[in-house]
């Protein structure tokens, strides 16, 4: 498909469906699956759905702003697009891409630790619109490498992955595993450390895993920036409060379905974690996001902003940069229409009252 092709397809489920057609099975399997029966991956969809709108009517509607700003960054609207590992099984320009998208439509992208391009050229394709995804290893001086070259780069802030002390049960992965082409490496893993020269990129990864990370080891990140730090991964109120406590700020995320199955989806636990933040940090949530409604629930239930996972994948394995762009472009366009039907004209008048939820 080309980018002439694009404007046939209309949402993002036309994006999805197209994309599916065309990817390599192996990738798609990747992209796609979530743990176990899958019930958490569904349900983040789903709770968008139950999650009435109560629109006024009578407003003046002829301007709308979608303008906001994440960590002090202006966004164009308020979406941008989360760390997804290895955007080069789809496409060869794989993460530069996606980060040329993102800074066209003023967006931002979350680069991965697992991409497929080196940090240095994601960040200059972004354009000073690059937050950096990041673990904390067993052995934290490669993280420590990894957050100087972020930093270095000009990153404008660190993502800290906290749901994955081990990595989720995801069956269709089992069956059928994932192995990188030949010639595709992973640059931004991090320094080989002697012994494992023998395992590939994906099963060095896993021995770099440090399933006793706790939040006293915040500290540590803490002492080796000077960047923001977000915590992404959080479910619960309590968990928000510490992470406020740690000094950072709140990403809600269940991992898009692929951590812990039948695990509390983002938008159902958004509004008790708004409640514990009061406000002393920002809050972010991804996961389940389909349309400008989407998007609009969250904000008025409190997120600063929303990100997007499988969709800008899926976009890019369409059209390249394009098709990313054309992804950002139709939830922009979906969000405006839904502010201006709801009888809203800019993002700080979003709030509970434009919400009913399901009973």
């Amino acid at each position: 498909m080309t980018a002439l092709d694009l404007p046939q397809l209309l949402n993002l489920t036309d994006m999805e469906t197209a994309a599916q057609q065309i990817m390599p099975p192996d990738a798609l399997n990747y992209y796609a699956s979530g743990a176990n029966d899958e019930h958490t991956l569904r349900a983040n969809r789903a709770s968008f759905s139950r999650v009435k709108l109560r629109p006024r009517v009578l407003v003046d509607v002829s301007h709308i702003d979608l303008s906001t700003e994440v960590l002090g960054l202006p966004l164009s609207f308020p979406v941008g697009i989360a760390p997804c590992a290895m955007h080069g099984l789809v496409h060869p320009e794989a993460e530069v891409a996606t980060a040329t998208a993102a800074a066209a439509a003023g967006s931002l992208a979350t680069l991965s630790t697992m991409s497929h391009k080196p940090i240095e050229d994601v960040a200059q394709a972004a354009a000073g619109r690059m937050w950096f995804q990041l673990y904390l290893y067993r052995d934290r001086e490669v993280s420590r490498d990894l957050v100087q070259r972020a930093e270095a780069a000009g990153a404008r802030a660190l993502v800290l992955t906290v749901d994955t002390p081990f990595l989720g049960r995801r069956e269709v992965m089992l069956r059928s595993p994932l192995h990188l082409p030949e010639g595709m490496s992973l640059p931004n893993v991090g320094r080989r450390q002697p012994g494992t020269e023998h395992l590939d990129d994906l099963n060095y990864l896993n021995t770099l895993f440090d399933p006793s990370m706790n939040w006293r080891d915040l500290e540590w990140l803490r002492s080796v920036t000077r960047l923001p730090i977000v915590l992404k991964g959080i479910h619960t109120a309590e968990d928000a409060a510490l992470t406020v406590e740690s000094g950072g700020h709140v990403w809600v995320s269940n991992h898009g379905g692929r951590q812990l199955d039948t695990a509390v989806t983002p938008l159902e636990v958004l509004p008790e974690i708004v409640q514990a933040v009061q406000g002393r940090a920002e809050i972010y949530l991804d996961g389940g996001i389909t349309r400008g409604t989407d998007v609009l629930k969250a904000v008025a239930l409190g997120a600063r902003a929303v990100f997007l996972g499988r969709a800008p994948l899926y976009g890019l394995a369409l059209a390249g940069e394009a098709g990313v762009r054309h992804t950002l472009e139709l939830l922009r366009e979906e969000l405006q229409l839904a502010m201006a039907l709801c009888g809203k004209v800019r993002l700080a008048e979003l709030g509970p009252d434009l919400l009913r939820p399901s009973t």
